[in-house]
């Protein structure tokens, strides 16, 4: 899955003001306020082999989908939760109980979105997720033909979910659903960067209002498949790539398409773009506003590290099966990782966090 997610912007569900209200102010090892989002990765399970997602190359933890039990018990210790985003490093829409957990969510006037590769949206799925309130559906789709999305993707898909998101995108049309908005997304690699016009044509073409250019987050040590610090494009960004941005802007205008590279961080009004201080970490704050599980109930710092640092026990904050939130939340853990985020000597996760990200 990708690991890049935007702020939600005007969408009428979510309110900007009382999630800025929670991530604003000082910060200490004490979070005074309950997490406000919350990161479920409801399954760690996928269909397809991408080559910039380190579940390709290793099993991060043994295969599982998140039981009922324990998203229930999670979402039912967030007394102050306002956003929930439903995937991780697996494929959302392999998990049964999907639309249910959508449904339970949106019971509680809670904003809802999860990145999806598209390849088993079908009417069916598509009108579960409808009918449960689903806010936001980002397709990851990471190419603009066959063959360029087999090479990132590890599968002969491209076609298939090209299809599905047209049908998804005229029944909605068809029926009038505003939701869930449907977004387009590409992973920014020096490979692929050429194709992003040509991407915002098939987005057209497909009926997809919104096309996003994500971050590439790689492992400074041990790199894997094609996400390596040579296809980062950001801060490295030449004026010839930097055309086909342009080109991008131009042709998305021209067909009434929203299309953003800004690189805006994953939760609203937190930017971590590349400064001159070394230190991109130092403007974090997902610490102190929300917390992200894995399908075991792992608790993690947020949806970047497992892209950043090998070994989930290197930034294991706590775990949900055995735990109060409240305990992991301002335990011993969670407290000595602000710590050191606030210090010259982050977690290597956080030091490679926004200095080593792409667009």
């Amino acid at each position: 899955m990708s690991v890049s997610d935007r702020a939600p912007g005007t969408h009428a569900s979510f309110d900007p003001r009382r999630y800025h209200e929670s991530v604003t102010g000082e910060r200490t090892e004490i979070a005074p306020r309950p997490p406000i989002c919350l990161y479920l990765e409801v399954t760690n399970r996928c269909n397809l082999l991408c080559t910039t997602c380190p579940r390709t190359y290793e099993e991060l933890e043994p295969p599982a989908d998140m039981s009922w039990d324990l998203f229930t018990s999670i979402v039912d210790q967030s007394p102050d939760l306002a956003r929930a985003v439903l995937h991780g490093v697996g494929e959302p829409m392999l998990v049964a109980n999907l639309p249910r957990m959508v449904r339970y969510l949106k019971d509680r006037g809670v904003y809802v979105l999860f990145n999806t590769n598209g390849t088993v949206l079908s009417e069916r799925s598509g009108r579960a997720l409808i009918d449960a309130g689903l806010d936001e559906l980002r397709v990851s789709l990471d190419a603009s033909s066959r063959e360029s999305f087999r090479a990132i993707r590890g599968r002969d898909y491209f076609n298939r979910i090209i299809r599905n998101v047209r049908a998804f995108r005229e029944l909605q049309e068809r029926e009038g659903h505003l939701t869930p908005q449907v977004s387009l997304w590409l992973t920014g690699l020096r490979e692929t960067v050429a194709e992003l016009p040509a991407f915002v044509k098939v987005a057209a073409e497909i009926g997809v209002k919104e096309v996003y250019l994500q971050r590439l987050v790689f492992f400074v040590e041990e790199a894997f498949g094609k996400a390596k610090s040579d296809q980062a494009l950001f801060d490295r960004l030449t004026e010839g790539e930097a055309i086909y941005l342009r080109q991008a802007e131009e042709l998305a205008r021209s067909l009434g398409v929203t299309f953003s590279a800004s690189g805006a961080a994953s939760e609203p009004g937190l930017s971590l773009k590349g400064g001159g201080d070394g230190s991109p970490w130092s403007l974090c704050r997902r610490p102190w506003s929300l917390m992200y599980f894995t399908a075991n109930g792992r608790a993690l710092p947020c949806c970047i590290a497992p892209f950043s640092q090998h070994g989930y026990d290197n930034y294991t904050l706590g775990h949900a099966a055995r735990q109060s939130l409240a305990d992991i939340w301002n335990g011993p853990a969670y407290r000595d990782f602000r710590a050191a985020l606030l210090s010259d000597k982050p977690s290597k996760a956080c030091a490679n966090c926004g200095l080593r990200w792409s667009l």
